[in-house]
């Protein structure tokens, strides 16, 4: 995992808006033959690439754009999940707030509901098709290598996250079902490591789903849960060099009041015990903005490194390079500048149908992020 060493780099989460060639074979009555979803997805892969360059991004990835979203899309690459399972996820912040929550339904309920309401585990998990993630490999392989980038990365979801996405009907207990998307899962996320690029492990489930799939749990019973779920994370990662490996903290890529988000202050002791280096976690929204102070009394281990959000992937506001700047040195001044990294809050496209930000703002971002970067690089030069 590349270091910031003569300035601070910059990344982002993960997600990007699918290009439109891509979006219309996805959003077509009719379904796509093989052929030519395939050949969308390597023509958006190298569009993607190239755009992250172009835009100043030096740490880049696919955009997933093969995938559905962030974490269900490995109902097309693991058995045992059919059928119709039921929502496992309410978003219990909007509920306290019930007409924000019905202009929120009739303006996004039906793109989620897809993302929300995936099948149910009901029958051993198992590789199904180790196809897909190599056909991603070879996707992003061909397209980083036509550009200049400090380093390459790739998502997988953690074994925490599906288990939040997909109800379970199989195992009798949870800790087994965990045990078992492990296993399955240890498979791709070694073959993104083998194949030279960083992976990238999405954990929402260490935050977001202390204020969903959690939220009767004290906070003490849901830290003995977010412990379990890094010990079964750091199982299913235990042959890889944990500065090959980063992990995405996350509440939840949603506008909303997040006023039931759990302080990062209560969980930064157990996202730390995880095995990857990297830690990215959000730093540009009103709710969590202020927590780079929890790093006045929390000392970061050795060999780690955090990835602040600095941009806002739920907001079509540019940041002003001078306010990322600001947010950077926050960070830099704390852990040293070597250990930051510029990024973003979370993907700008977690589902291929949901975008909350314009496509070229979204590029416009990443400019401002680029600046922003440089800016920081040279206030932290000038008061070395």
């Amino acid at each position: 995992m590349r270091r910031s060493v003569d300035r601070i780099l910059t990344t982002h989460t993960g997600s990007l808006p699918r290009p439109a060639r891509l979006r219309e074979v996805l959003a077509a009555e009719t379904p796509p033959d093989a052929g030519t979803l395939a050949a969308r997805v390597k023509e958006a892969v190298a569009e993607l690439v190239r755009l992250q360059a172009d835009a100043g991004v030096d740490v880049l990835n696919d955009g997933e754009a093969s995938k559905e979203s962030y974490s269900t899309y490995v109902r097309e690459r693991l058995g045992g999940f059919e059928g119709q399972g039921e929502a496992v996820l309410t978003l219990a912040d909007l509920e306290d707030f019930p007409g924000f929550q019905e202009r929120w339904a009739s303006q996004w309920g039906s793109q989620a509901g897809a993302v929300l309401q995936p099948p149910a585990c009901i029958n051993d998990v198992r590789v199904k098709d180790r196809h897909l993630v190599e056909s991603d490999i070879e996707n992003l392989r061909a397209a980083a290598g036509s550009v200049q980038a400090a380093d390459v990365f790739m998502t997988a979801a953690s074994p925490g996250v599906i288990a939040a996405f997909f109800s379970n009907h199989h195992y009798k207990t949870h800790e087994a079902f965990l045990a078992a998307i492990a296993d399955a899962m240890q498979e791709e996320y070694e073959a993104i490591a083998r194949a030279g690029f960083v992976l990238q492990l999405d954990c929402p489930d260490l935050a977001m789903c202390r204020h969903l799939q959690f939220e009767s749990l004290s906070l003490e019973e849901f830290r003995r849960t977010a412990r379990q779920h890094v010990e079964v994370l750091n199982h299913a990662t235990r042959n890889l060099d944990p500065d090959q490996m980063r992990l995405h903290l996350c509440w939840g890529n949603y506008e909303g009041p997040h006023h039931k988000d759990v302080a990062l202050r209560d969980i930064v002791d157990v996202v730390l015990e995880a095995m990857p280096n990297g830690i990215s976690l959000e730093a540009a929204n009103p709710r969590h903005e202020h927590e780079w102070r929890v790093f006045e009394e929390v000392r970061l281990p050795d060999g780690k490194l955090l990835i602040p959000g600095v941009i806002d992937s739920t907001n079509n506001y540019i940041e002003h390079p001078e306010v990322i700047a600001q947010r950077l040195v926050r960070y830099a001044k704390l852990v040293g500048a070597e250990n930051v990294l510029a990024g973003s809050d979370c993907g700008f496209g977690t589902a291929a149908s949901i975008s909350y930000v314009d496509w070229d703002i979204t590029w416009a971002k990443f400019r401002a992020l680029a600046e922003g970067a440089q800016l920081a690089t040279d206030e932290l030069k000038a008061t070395a």
